[in-house]
């Protein structure tokens, strides 16, 4: 019998308990566990349901970075990155230890962040839920049976979901805690039961640690040409990312976080974790495969109590149904979870202004602009009045997760860019023939006949024009592609009312970016959008 207990245990971190500890255990014995404890329910065809409680997304007014020595000058200080005091933090970790001593069971779990070995951290992750902790292990990356005996863990991550912190005592917002000591190396995370909680605070570490080693995180899906060549794509909820990367002719690397070093692109996880709301068998045959597998774990799903039969159309829980699986339930995925270094970055937004075109090359000045920027647009909302599209910009498209300031990783990425001659594209998969409510949704049939000659390399060999707004270069022609859809002006019936629009986003686009413009060179900045004269 393979023995998965490290001669590193908690006693060797200074960690104390009675708890009967339950180290890296594998899939089948932990979804009996959480069976048995009342923690989620066996599906018809086998996956794990569970319900997170009230909690069914990220707290992310709760999430703070203790201020020291370490910290003081390397985050970004703000509303996302918020400080804990060191006394504040002592008073919570002391909480948390005691919390911890009088637990009967723990789940333990000894992983690794990060699938190229020269860059990945070791991370244990202690757990007072079983199904928590087979979703951790379902989405790092797991060491083989061999490995397990010498781990040493260099970051931990402790999940109570039962202990309420004290404000007050504890320095923080209300009874939930998600804290991060980057000098102690040890995450706490309390009173919510949202398995993904502890899936970004990896993400998070990576992304303060890797910088300072020369390597780029990234918040986006990557895959593999069958000539060999990597892609990024970069992307905001619904703008496609998932979608198109998953493409059967390419191979996978990962759909959600990677790492962009000298070598290669490599993904942070060994698992996915998918929207599941209106998931079918039709739109996204692969992913929809996994909710009939074992092992795959389903967050807030409706499901029919006597047949077990899932409702994927039901949001009366939330609109953020959630589905973890491993990443080899997706077929054609490669093998060690990463690729060579990129040849094509892929900026991905939904226009809902149906102002931009479908796609459009850039420069790497462009690129970083548009990184920092990392611009989509949501519809119109329901709420009676409101009528116009509106525009959401999140900070190298994924503002929530990055502790440094977005130059570092705006630099890092002009960087990588320059070094690698990387072909850089900005894809609109939102709006055409005017903003939504007006015109209509970009085909599909379109947007990958655009982005398969993007990556084969044949549209670069095509006539392009300078855009009289953005400044980008937009292809005039490419072969499958209505030509009209490529100039969006001449999509729209009313070009005043087109030009207004456009307007409109390039004052948009300047307002947001006046934040950076002391943080980036000249060249970054002139490559901001000009409304046209």
């Amino acid at each position: 019998m393979v023995n998965r207990v490290p001669s590193h245990g908690l006693d060797a971190q200074g960690i104390r308990t009675g708890a009967t500890l339950h180290w890296n255990m594998t899939t089948a014995p932990l979804v009996e566990t959480a069976i048995s404890r009342g923690e989620g329910k066996l599906t018809c065809h086998g996956a794990l349901l569970v319900d997170t409680g009230k909690f069914t997304g990220r707290s992310v007014k709760d999430k703070f970075i203790v201020r020291d020595a370490v910290t003081e000058d390397t985050i970004n200080w703000g509303p996302i990155n918020q400080p804990m005091a060191g006394e504040h933090w002592t008073h919570l970790k002391a909480d948390f230890m005691a919390a911890l001593g009088e637990q009967g069971e723990l789940f333990v779990a000894d992983l690794f962040g990060g699938s190229q070995p020269e860059y990945r951290v070791n991370v244990r992750v202690i757990n007072q839920m079983a199904w928590h902790n087979l979703f951790i292990r379902t989405l790092l990356v797991r060491p083989t049976a061999d490995e397990l005996p010498g781990f040493v863990p260099e970051y931990t991550i402790i999940n109570l979901p039962s202990f309420k912190a004290d404000p007050v005592r504890h320095g923080c917002r209300s009874d939930t805690v998600i804290a991060v000591n980057f000098s102690e190396k040890l995450i706490l995370i309390g009173n919510t039961e949202y398995s993904g909680e502890m899936k970004k605070g990896v993400f998070g570490l990576l992304n303060f640690l890797l910088p300072a080693q020369g390597v780029m995180p990234m918040h986006c899906s990557a895959n593999i040409g069958a000539d060999g060549k990597s892609a990024i794509f970069f992307g905001l909820s619904g703008t496609g990312k998932t979608t198109l990367s998953a493409d059967a002719s390419r191979t996978l690397i990962g759909d959600d976080e990677h790492g962009w070093s000298d070598q290669a692109v490599f993904n942070f996880e060994g698992g996915c974790y998918a929207k599941m709301i209106n998931l079918s068998a039709e739109g996204e045959p692969e992913i929809y495969a996994t909710t009939k597998m074992f092992g795959t774990i389903l967050e807030n799903v409706a499901m029919d109590e006597v047949t077990r039969e899932l409702d994927f159309t039901d949001a009366s829980k939330t609109e953020n149904t959630r589905g973890a699986y491993p990443i080899e339930f997706i077929p054609n995925v490669s093998e060690k979870n990463l690729g060579p270094a990129p040849s094509n970055a892929i900026m991905l937004t939904a226009d809902a202004f149906g102002v931009l075109p479908p796609i459009a090359r850039l420069t790497a000045d462009q690129a970083m602009y548009y990184f920092l920027s990392g611009y989509t647009a949501k519809v119109a909302g329901t709420e009676i009045g409101v009528t116009e599209p509106e525009a959401t910009f999140s900070t190298c498209f994924g503002a929530a997760f990055m502790p440094r300031h977005p130059s570092v990783y705006g630099n890092l990425l002009k960087q990588r860019i320059a070094e690698g001659s990387v072909d850089c594209w900005l894809v609109n998969t939102g709006w055409t023939g005017g903003k939504y409510g007006t015109g209509h949704r970009m085909p599909i049939k379109a947007t990958r006949a655009l982005l398969n000659a993007a990556l084969d390399g044949s549209l670069k060999a095509g006539e392009f024009r300078k855009d009289p707004n953005f400044g980008f270069e937009v292809p005039v022609s490419v072969a499958g592609v209505d030509a009209n859809i490529l100039d969006p002006r001449q999509t729209w019936p009313d070009k005043q009312a087109y030009d207004a629009t456009a307007a409109k986003l390039v004052d948009l686009f300047v307002d947001n970016f006046a934040q950076f413009a002391n943080h980036v060179d000249q060249g970054v900045r002139e490559a901001a959008p000009r409304v046209a004269a």
